[in-house]
């Protein structure tokens, strides 16, 4: 059993560790008068600075959840430390001995678990480096230089190689004083037939630090054909490495993104080593994970959120490269910062350019940058028909909830007028106030807390988290007649989709006008379209509800009897299907006169012929829809 700290080595370590250089490490601070520091709380998600630092009394207190106390406190908090590892931590830092009241000084058995496997990766790290200047290492060396890497880069970045037998750094540890317990549970060793083996073998190996310049974790890179491993292996989860918590580089990176308020985020450890040498010293990167919330916490607390603020994603251009940034997107709402992309034209990653066209050209990369919600926007485009009118609706369903995503309200109008040309929609206020609307719909959903997330169906990829069209809105009597065809049509979506597929699954959301009708033709869509009906059409509809009240208007509707007597028919069905679409088409008509009217006889007499046209045509196909029904579909 570990012996007690010392008192006086207590207080000597709380007086020798300012707070504000500990806080530091983890967040962005800025004088708040009085001899005070602030920042955004790492306690909890806040926009504005409410977290304060007395240099002065050594103690921190946020006023938005109210957490508090001294440096230690601090510590054990933030990294889960108990009491003892954070003082251990601690006296590490400031270069002091610790005594314990049972046993002198602090020899390793003492120290806490976090403590022990912290040193085990510090040991591991030194190790590697050591053994990047063996003979067997000259595949590793070779692999670094062809990507542009000297021996000083190799060393800057604590670039090491990993044996190929099988239990050289194990044995290397023990001899130091670690268990087989504590390897195994460090992730640097694992289970083998006789006894614990390396994980790592025949690796060139990246430290993956803490913020705080720990290393927690590794990144190996396979050099030999005959490796039946993966191209990378990353340490496992253990106690002190989530991958959902860390970023490569952010122990180099930390001080000038603060400074700057931009970062770069890049895809490998080879990208964050070419742009740092490149002097883009705010690269940071993943490790083996996609760019997720754990990621975003962090740099919101470096970044403060400030309008000025800037992350850079860069990305391949291959179709993998676009996935990834669509993925960080889905978070970019996390951000107060501008988020953009940066893809070089020829799909080259910064290590591959900076190897073929120097480092002035990996600069260049992050300079011309395009904000990340227009590169969605162009992906979602790309995937419709604009040439038809379908197409465009459908296109614009898509976009239009992610334009109304953008966070000021000036960029937000300018983007709904750009999307509107993308799409060629000549109503460009139509555009604009569909994703107002939205904007509206969606401000109101937070005030009320009914934000929730939208399930996606399963074996498919997460959508954008984004409001759907008509996900909330003013409550309505959804039994009124005004509504009642809507109604009916989802039900019969529902009960008999092989009655209204496949003409039901070219309805856009907005043609359903009640709000939480709108949602379950999302639902029905993210189910796989009523065309999709099988044994399991209805789970995955209820799956796709975002909530337990859409979930049970799903239900209600699947149980709720239709309103014709017999049996219903495909004619039945065509009636229901040509009402909704003809009171759809009756309110853009009235949209487009009031449009008309607006315009006055001073418009350009392009523009107008074209708006008049749009009228003349949906005229048209009201009248067809009338006098033909189900056949003018």
């Amino acid at each position: 059993m570990a012996g007690r700290i010392n008192d006086d080595d207590v207080k000597a370590v709380r007086d020798a560790v300012p707070i504000d250089a500990v806080v530091s490490e983890y967040l962005q601070l800025r004088n708040a008068g009085g001899g005070n520091l602030k920042g955004l709380c790492p306690f909890h998600d806040e926009k504005s600075p409410s977290f304060h630092v007395s240099t002065a009394k050594g103690l921190y207190h946020c006023f938005g959840c109210q957490e508090g106390g001294d440096t230690v406190d601090f510590v054990m908090k933030i990294d889960h430390l108990s009491f003892a590892e954070t003082i251990e931590r601690l006296a590490a830092q400031a270069g002091i001995t610790l005594r314990y009241e049972e046993g002198g000084y602090a020899p390793g058995r003492q120290q806490g678990e976090r403590t022990r496997l912290v040193e085990a990766h510090k040991a591991a790290a030194a190790y590697y480096i050591e053994q990047l200047d063996s003979p067997e290492a000259e595949i590793g060396r070779r692999f670094l230089a062809e990507r542009g890497f000297d021996q000083a880069a190799a060393q800057h970045f604590g670039v090491g190689y990993s044996p190929a037998g099988w239990d050289h750094l194990t044995r290397f540890l023990r001899g130091r004083g670690f268990t087989d317990k504590e390897l195994i549970l460090s992730g640097l060793s694992q289970d083998g037939r006789r006894g614990p083996i390396d994980r790592f073998r025949g690796r060139l190996m990246w430290p993956i630090r803490d913020i705080s310049g720990e290393v927690v974790g590794f990144g190996a890179r396979k050099l030999r054909d005959d490796d039946n491993g993966p191209k990378y292996l990353n340490t496992p989860e253990t106690p002190i490495y989530k991958k959902g918590q860390v970023l490569y580089g952010i122990d180099l990176a930390k001080k000038e993104i603060a400074k700057t308020s931009r970062a770069v985020v890049v895809e490998g450890y080879t990208d964050v080593m070419a742009c740092h040498l490149a002097g883009i010293t705010t690269a940071i990167a993943t490790s083996g994970t996609a760019f997720g919330e754990g990621h975003i916490k962090i740099l919101r607390r470096l970044l403060m959120d400030n309008g000025s603020a800037r992350v850079i994603f860069t990305f391949d251009g291959d179709a993998a490269g676009q996935k990834a940034a669509l993925r960080a997107f889905e978070d970019d709402q996390k951000f107060a910062a501008e988020t953009y992309i940066a893809i070089a034209p020829d799909g080259m990653d910064p290590c591959e350019l900076r190897l073929a066209k120097g480092d002035a050209a990996v600069a260049d990369l992050v300079e011309p940058r395009t904000p990340l919600f227009e590169f969605a926007l162009r992906q979602i485009v790309s995937r419709y028909a604009l040439e038809t009118p379908a197409g465009r609706a459908a296109a614009l369903d898509e976009a239009a909830p992610v334009v109304a995503r953008i966070k000021n309200s000036g960029a937000q109008h300018e983007v709904a007028v750009q999307l509107a040309g993308l799409l060629g929609i000549l109503d460009t206020q139509f555009v604009v106030r569909r994703v107002a609307q939205l904007a509206r719909w969606a401000r109101e959903r937070g005030r009320d807390g009914g934000d929730q997330p939208r399930r996606a169906p399963r074996g498919q990829t997460p959508a954008p988290e984004a409001p759907a069209p008509g996900l909330r809105g003013p409550a309505l009597n959804l039994r009124s007649p005004a509504h009642r065809v809507e109604r009916e049509l989802l039900k019969l979506a529902l009960q008999r989709p092989d009655l209204v597929s496949p003409a039901f699954d070219a309805y856009g959301i907005d043609e359903f006008t009640a709000p939480p009708y709108a949602v379950v033709r999302r639902c029905i869509e993210d189910a796989g379209g009523a065309a999709a009906h099988d044994d399991g059409y209805v789970q995955r509809v209820r799956e796709a509800a975002p909530d337990d009240t859409v979930r049970a208007l799903v239900t209600e509707l699947i149980v709720e009897p239709l309103h014709i007597r017999r049996d219903p028919d495909e004619a039945y069905a065509g009636v229901q299907l040509v009402a909704v679409r003809l009171a759809a088409v009756n309110q853009r008509v009235t949209e487009i006169r009031g449009t008309l009217q607006r315009l006055g006889p001073r418009a350009d007499p392009e523009h107008l012929a074209a708006v008049q046209n749009e009228l003349w045509v949906l005229q048209q196909y009201g009248q067809s829809l009338r006098d033909r029904g189900y056949a003018a579909l």
